[in-house]
């Protein structure tokens, strides 16, 4: 029955793109397949044109309004693509740009229902005013007010019934991944059903603000560490799941083009700062803000950069920070030859590849790039570079990492539009550097020491009960009681000796670190 709904949903998502004119707009039709075109052609008979008011002659602008109307994970997407005007059309992406902060709001009176229900008492017990919507997102919106004790608060809450209607997007979004999987076998390497999830899992943690708060409070670390940003305070003690209290914020929105005209602001050192605040967190602490599309930055009044909406935190373990830190800089380096290796090591690309043809692979898509500012270099061109490489060396998605890939996309996205002529390389450079100094330089080698140390410790507590298991087993075996040259079999076999065994070269492994460690403080 479920699987019924989703389809129906599914159709309504196509009818919506098709009244809009945003399956296939018309302005593109000549640019697709013919296939496409044609599918094109039959929607714009559901087109509707003089009675539907949201209609606009931008492409663009008309798939925003068929991205509201069909609900929160469709904004999502539609915020992705507004950051990438150098992948797609200009006129596109600024028709695309009112979704990054000017979705329609809910009301006042919705808003102070949710509050008081949150709260169990009326608004005017914690707050002495609160204003209409200053900011509405896609999946919550932001009122300003002044607490009782006199601080001026931007006060975030969730939209009514997002919970349900996010659930139901995400279930269509399945759906599109399995037909896309299905009849498209080409794209299953991509998984699609994988990325789907991923962002399913981000979402859910997104609808509850106390995880944003968290969020915020640990970034708002890395930020005083760095000094390349600033988050906002959070009021913890007026937060909660559905409605959560922060410091007000005066500054100017990455979204709106005051920012792109204003002689006091610096664009070139902003867009710097975008992309150095995101790779130091991201190679530095490991986590990073995920969803940093241009509604979600400011400016204030200091010049200082300040990030906003802390809903989806993206996390990468040390062995992801050290893998991608290596590639950036193998780049800088233009050392293609490494860059393969470290591929191969991390599994991504299937063994029966060589490094050398990986590696000449990537050179076919760095060199022409390299050095080259933003306004040189078409992004679109490089990622299907990109994509044709991972389709020759049969190298799949990895979903723990889409959302850095995704997060970089829009950074460097909010970067190009601060500053046409961004070099993504000399930006990078200095946090890639200070990270590759870090981990393979004699910090890193200690700390990769420290952590052996750790795990020979682990083993080393084990050791006891694992001799015990050997002495048992030694007891039993001078006892005939065990035959360890058979392997016990059926469903209802006796699984000990099989268990004692692997005691035995755990025990031996264990000795083996163990005396390993000691030679290597020996050596220091």
């Amino acid at each position: 029955m479920k699987t019924i709904i989703t389809s129906f949903r599914l159709l309504r998502t196509a009818f919506v793109l098709a009244r809009h004119d945003a399956l296939i707009p018309a302005e593109y039709a000549g640019q697709v397949p013919f296939m496409a075109r044609f599918v094109g052609w039959v929607s714009r008979a559901f087109a509707v044109r003089a009675t539907n008011k949201s209609w606009a002659k931008n492409p663009g602008e008309r798939f925003a309004n068929a991205l509201e109307k069909l609900g929160p994970a469709y904004i999502k997407v539609g915020q992705i693509l507004a950051t990438r005007s150098d992948m797609l059309d200009p006129e596109f992406t600024k028709g695309l740009s009112r979704l990054k902060d000017k979705v329609p709001p809910f009301s006042r009176d919705e808003a102070i229902e949710r509050i008081e229900k949150e709260y169990g008492k009326p608004w005017q017990e914690i707050f002495t005013s609160l204003s209409e919507p200053i900011a509405a997102a896609s999946v919550a919106q932001v009122h300003k007010a002044v607490l009782k004790e006199g601080e001026t608060v931007a006060v975030k809450i969730l939209r009514p019934n997002i919970h349900t209607r996010m659930a139901k997007d995400i279930d269509v979004l399945r759906m599109v991944a399995g037909l896309a999987e299905f009849f498209v076998p080409t794209s299953r390497r991509l998984g699609p059903k994988l990325f789907v999830e991923t962002a399913a899992r981000a979402v859910t943690l997104e609808l509850d603000l106390r995880l944003e708060a968290a969020a915020a409070s640990e970034l708002g670390e890395a930020a005083e560490e760095t000094g390349l940003f600033r988050v906002p305070e959070i009021h913890w003690a007026y937060s909660s799941k559905n409605v959560m209290v922060l410091e007000w914020i005066d500054g100017t929105a990455f979204s709106s083009d005051a920012l792109l005209s204003d002689p006091n602001i610096d664009r070139k050192a902003l867009a710097i700062k975008v992309i150095q605040s995101f790779l130091t967190c991201a190679f530095d602490y490991g986590v990073f803000h995920a969803d940093m599309h241009e509604g979600n930055l400011v400016v204030d009044k200091d010049g200082e950069l300040v990030l906003l909406d802390f809903g989806i935190l993206g996390r990468l373990s040390e062995a992801e920070q050290r893998f991608h830190a290596e590639i950036l800089y193998g780049f800088l380096m233009r050392d293609y030859t490494r860059i393969a290796e470290i591929h191969f090591e991390a599994g991504y690309v299937p063994a029966h590849h060589t490094v050398e043809d990986f590696a000449s692979a990537l050179r076919a898509v760095g060199e022409p790039i390299f050095g080259k500012t933003s306004d040189q270099v078409s992004m679109a061109k490089v990622l299907l570079q990109l994509f044709e490489i991972t389709d020759i060396f049969d190298m799949k998605m990895q979903p723990q990492l889409i959302m850095l890939q995704k997060t970089m996309m829009q950074a460097e996205g909010v970067a190009r539009r601060l500053d046409p002529a961004f070099d993504m390389w000399e930006a990078s450079r200095p946090v890639v550097e200070a990270s590759m100094r870090r981990e393979l330089g004699p910090e890193g080698r200690i700390n990769d020491f420290l952590a052996d140390l750790r795990r020979a410790q682990k083993t080393l507590k084990a050791m006891p009960e694992a001799a015990d298991n050997v002495a048992a087993l030694a007891k039993a075996w001078a006892a005939g009681e065990v035959d360890l040259s058979k392997s016990p079999t059926g469903p209802n076999a006796d699984t000990k000796p099989r268990t004692l065994r692997r005691n035995i070269a755990f025990v031996a492994l264990g000795a083996l670190t163990t005396l390993a460690g000691v030679w290597a403080v020996g050596q220091i």
